[in-house]
Parts: C-alpha cells; sequence; structure tokens
C-alpha cells in the first residue's frame, strides 16, 4: 500500500523545489501569461498584497507570484530581500487565512534571488475570498470580481433541488386553486389572456414544473397539497409565529403553512397585518400614516425564503412577528458567492426553477434585486436598514425593524418629492442615511456623492482625503436647525487659519508642535490642519523648525 498523504499541519512547513532555472528563464522570454504575475518587490512586499494576487491567481484558475522579477517587457531579473527566512511562516500563514496549500519557495538564481508562489487553482463551483471580497487581476491590478463572472462560476456545479424531479408525486398531489392563482397572475403579468384557457396540464409544462410527465419538486413547493407535502416534502413549509416581546418564551400564536406556496402566501400576509400598527407623525397640518411592516417589503422577505433555502435540509422556514419587528429565518446559509456585504448587487438563485415561476407570475423580478426595494422602503421611511445578524453557515436570518427612528429625516425626504426619490439609486439611498447616521462612507460610495450636491441634498467640504459629507442647509433651514448646520459644517477656511496662527503667536517663545495644533481644530483631519499650516507658511505669517515629528511652528 502507498503512503498515507500528509495532514494539511506537516504539509504547510515543507518546501519542494516545483520551479525549474529553465522554467524562470522560459517565463522572462514568454509573452503574457495569464497564469504568471511578476513583481520586483526589491526590498519587501505587502502582506496583504500577497494575499490579494494569491485570492486572484487561484481565481483564475492557480498560477505562480514570482517576486524579483521586473514586470514589464523586456522583463529582467532585479532579486528580492522579501520573507528572507520566514517562508514557513508565510506558507502556514496563507494557508491559515485562505486554507489554500500554497507552496513558497526561494530560488537562488545567478542573477538574483527570487521568491516563487505556487497557487492552486479554485475548486470547481467555488470562487475564493479573503474577508468576504472575491478577486480577479485586471492587467497589473487586483480587483473585486465581476457579478457575471462570479454567476459563471457558482453554476459550475449547483445543482438546482427544485428542477429535480419527485419520482412518486401525481398530478393528484396538486391544488387546481393554487395552479389557477398561478395561471391567472401570469396572465396578467404577461398580458396574454389566452393563459387561462389553457389546461393545467399545460401550464405547468410551460412553466417547466411538469417534465416528460413526471412533476418537479418546484411544483410541490407552489402548488402543493398539504396530505402530499406531509408524504413527499414535509419540510417545505413556512411557520409563524407571533410574540407579544423579546422575553416571551412561549409564543401566543402559531401557524403552520404546509402546503403549496400558492395557498397560502395571502393567508400569512393577513396573520400579520392582523398585529400591524400604523404609525403616525405629523408634518404641518399633514398626519402621515406608515405601517410598522410595509406589505410589499414582507412579502418580498418570504419570497426570499422560499426561493433560496435549502431543501435538502430538514428544517422549516420561520417566520416570526413582534410588536417592532420581524425576523425570518431560512435553512441553508447564503447562496454561494452571496454574504450580508454584497446582497444587494449579487443575486444567485438557489433554486432556479422556483424564481423562474415567481417571475413569470411578476412576484419577483428576473434581475433579483428585491433586496433593493427592502433596502429602499427602510430608508425611504426612516426605518433602520435590513439586519442578517444571525446568519450562518447552517441559516440566514434576515430582521426587519418597523420602528421609525427619525422623523425629522422622513420629513426631509418627503419634502424632496416622490418624483426624485424614485429617480435616486439604492446607492444614492445607502449614501443619505450614511451622512445621516455620520458614519464612514466606504470609498465605492464617494462618486454617487457629486449628483446629491448638484442636487443641493448634500453638502461637500474640505479638499482630498480630508473631505466631508453633510446634509445640506436646506434640510437643516427645514428643520429650523441652523445652528446646527454650522456646528457640523465647521469654521470657515479663514476663520480656521486665524486661530491655527493666534495658537502660533500665543506660544511663540516654545514653538507649537503638530499635537498641539490639532487640538486647536479637533474637527479637522491631520492632512487638513497640514494644509492650512502651509497656506499661512506661503503667506509668510509663520515658520518651522525641525523636520517631521519633532518640528514646531513660529510666527515670523
Amino acid at each position: 500500500m502507498g503512503r498515507e498523504p500528509l495532514p494539511v499541519q506537516e504539509l504547510a512547513g515543507v518546501n519542494q523545489m516545483t520551479v525549474s532555472l529553465e522554467q524562470i528563464t522560459a517565463w522572462l522570454n514568454a509573452k503574457e501569461d495569464t497564469r504568471v504575475e511578476f513583481k520586483s518587490a526589491r526590498e519587501q512586499m505587502d502582506s496583504q498584497n500577497i494575499v490579494n494576487y494569491c485570492v486572484a491567481l487561484s481565481n483564475e484558475g492557480g498560477g505562480h507570484l514570482v517576486l524579483g522579477i521586473t514586470p514589464k517587457i523586456p522583463r529582467r531579473i532585479c532579486g528580492t530581500d522579501a520573507l528572507k527566512g520566514k517562508l514557513d511562516k508565510e506558507q502556514t500563514r496563507l494557508l491559515q487565512q485562505l486554507h489554500l496549500r500554497i507552496d513558497v519557495e526561494e530560488i537562488n538564481h545567478p542573477k538574483g534571488r527570487l521568491v516563487v508562489f505556487s497557487i492552486p487553482g479554485r475548486p470547481i463551483g467555488e470562487a475564493i475570498h479573503y474577508k468576504g471580497k472575491y478577486l480577479m487581476r485586471s492587467g497589473e491590478q487586483v480587483v473585486p470580481m465581476t457579478p457575471d463572472r462570479l454567476k459563471s462560476i457558482f453554476s459550475e456545479t449547483s445543482p438546482d433541488f427544485s428542477a429535480e424531479i419527485c419520482p412518486k408525486a401525481t398530478l393528484s398531489d396538486l391544488s387546481a386553486e393554487a395552479i389557477q392563482r398561478f395561471q391567472e397572475k401570469w396572465s396578467l403579468k404577461s398580458r396574454n389572456p389566452s393563459l387561462n384557457q389553457i389546461t393545467e396540464e399545460q401550464i405547468l409544462r410551460d412553466a417547466e414544473l411538469l417534465v416528460n410527465g413526471q412533476l418537479t419538486y418546484a411544483a410541490l413547493i407552489l402548488f402543493g397539497t398539504r396530505p402530499a407535502l406531509g408524504k413527499h416534502l414535509a419540510q417545505a413549509e413556512v411557520c409563524f409565529e407571533y410574540r407579544s416581546s423579546e422575553a416571551s418564551i412561549q409564543h401566543q400564536q402559531r401557524v403552520d403553512y404546509r402546503e403549496g406556496f400558492f395557498l397560502f402566501e395571502e393567508s400569512l400576509i393577513q396573520t400579520i397585518n392582523l398585529r400591524n400598527d400604523m404609525q403616525h407623525f405629523q408634518d404641518g397640518f399633514f398626519v402621515w400614516d406608515i405601517p410598522t411592516f410595509t406589505e410589499r417589503v414582507v412579502r418580498e422577505a418570504v419570497l426570499n425564503a422560499v426561493t433560496h433555502r435549502d431543501y435538502r435540509s430538514q428544517a422549516s422556514v420561520f417566520v416570526r412577528q413582534y410588536p417592532r419587528h420581524i425576523t425570518v429565518t431560512s435553512p441553508g446559509g447564503f447562496p454561494p458567492g452571496v454574504t450580508p456585504a454584497n446582497i444587494l448587487y449579487m443575486s444567485v438563485p438557489r433554486n432556479r426553477r422556483i424564481a423562474d415561476a415567481f417571475q413569470k407570475c411578476g412576484l419577483v423580478e428576473r434581475g433579483g434585486q428585491g433586496m433593493d426595494l427592502v433596502f429602499r422602503a427602510a430608508i425611504t421611511e426612516g426605518k433602520p436598514l435590513p439586519d442578517f445578524t444571525g446568519s450562518n453557515d447552517h441559516q440566514v436570518t434576515l430582521t426587519l425593524r418597523g420602528n421609525i427612528q427619525d422623523e425629522q429625516f422622513l420629513r426631509f425626504l418627503e419634502r424632496i418629492g416622490k418624483e426624485t426619490l424614485e429617480s435616486f439609486s439604492i446607492e444614492d439611498l445607502l449614501l443619505l442615511d450614511k451622512v445621516r447616521r455620520e458614519e464612514r462612507i466606504p470609498g465605492e460610495m464617494k462618486h454617487r456623492a457629486r449628483a446629491l450636491v448638484e442636487q443641493g441634498i448634500l453638502e461637500s467640504y474640505g479638499r482630498g482625503r480630508g473631505a466631508h459629507l453633510i446634509l445640506s442647509r436646506k434640510f437643516y433651514g427645514f428643520l429650523d436647525q441652523k445652528g446646527a448646520y454650522t456646528r457640523k459644517r465647521g469654521l470657515d477656511r479663514s476663520t480656521n487659519k486665524e486661530l491655527l496662527f493666534k495658537h502660533i503667536v500665543d506660544n511663540q517663545k516654545e514653538g507649537s508642535p503638530m499635537k498641539d495644533l490639532l487640538q486647536v481644530l479637533p474637527n479637522l483631519t491631520r492632512d487638513q490642519v497640514k494644509n492650512l499650516l502651509r497656506d499661512l507658511k506661503e503667506e509668510r505669517r509663520i515658520y518651522p523648525e525641525g523636520k517631521r515629528k519633532m518640528a514646531r511652528w513660529y510666527p515670523f
């Protein structure tokens, strides 16, 4: 018998020569190769960049990252001092962070030392990521993987359970009432009245729910009778529970919907609406009513659970209602490639046959952007954003909170106008929400700010990396809070300069170090203070003595 393979822990410390000097020569003379990345890295290479290139190369089928060779043709060996004496530690680090066996070896070429990372290709149907970021290469840069590329990878081996045949199910297991409801919705959505005239068998065939005379699991999930689901797929149920408070261990009401979706969807919504209080807020003489739970949002959450849950799990979908929030928990983690961070932009249906049926009758959009609707409603109704806390590899938990948390912002959105709001992208609304909460604005959102500034909804102050966004003067004027606007906006540039100059004059004997000047203007960044000092220096009002951290400023 052959020797058993080494455990991963043992492999991590093994460095075998896998790249020959002949291979190095071939790489130097070859044309651009999509499977090899060259970096000069004469002294060192940032550890995060190494991880990023390993992720990107693995997603492209595997390859090599070579340190010590210039990237541009004609390539030449420049040598590298990176990772001297640390190859084993680096290999172990990559294994722990990426769960990939990446060989790292040192090659003493006559023209200089090289470090070569040999990176395996990703598994079929999986994309490699680090901290939720799926990466690929674009030229010499590493960039986020495009949605189309991710979808292509995840569709390689993702079987659609809902499209599989349920061998023992027959047409008698389906509800004629449920099929009729589907038929009517499809006819209305497609504006094709003739769909109402065809037989049940034909509508099932046209929807690919009846294949070669046999029913798919999707047909049972959508139209199955209670006895049929109990017999063939008992876990395909949605359980509703109501609790009067978070502290309630025992529910006050429970309903188990173990039947086809088109039989219980309206009943579930009606049950939720029995305790769906209206919240009132006043705008002048007008009183506006907003339901705690917006019906369209709740429907979308349930549709997502039915479409994306893992039907191989024996667990059920749970909809738990409380006075001010609803949680929807579905078995199975997020579909491959989907995370809470990218759920607005990534749609990978786990059960495509069900998703297609919902799309045909207008319950969901083909683009799968139902979460767009959920987030948009939360922001425009002044409610907290949807929350996926509690999700893991085994379940997805979505919490919808219904309390209006900022009536003033809600009034401002009403004044902006419905038509203007509808023209906003979800990125615009998320940006508005983050500015309102005074949260950090991610770099990928900042390009949306210009249009909102031009419309007078946001204002930008400061320059470069020190630039900040705030809600506009119009917003604070509308709230009759002009003082709050001035505080958030801060003092103007000339006033800030004079404050710095006064401090430097008052402390001219000992000089003013940067740490003291930052305390003078605590709302400004170091770069903003440095820009003001530069202006005062160019005006020949102040001068520095010393360098960097030891520098002190004095008046002329």
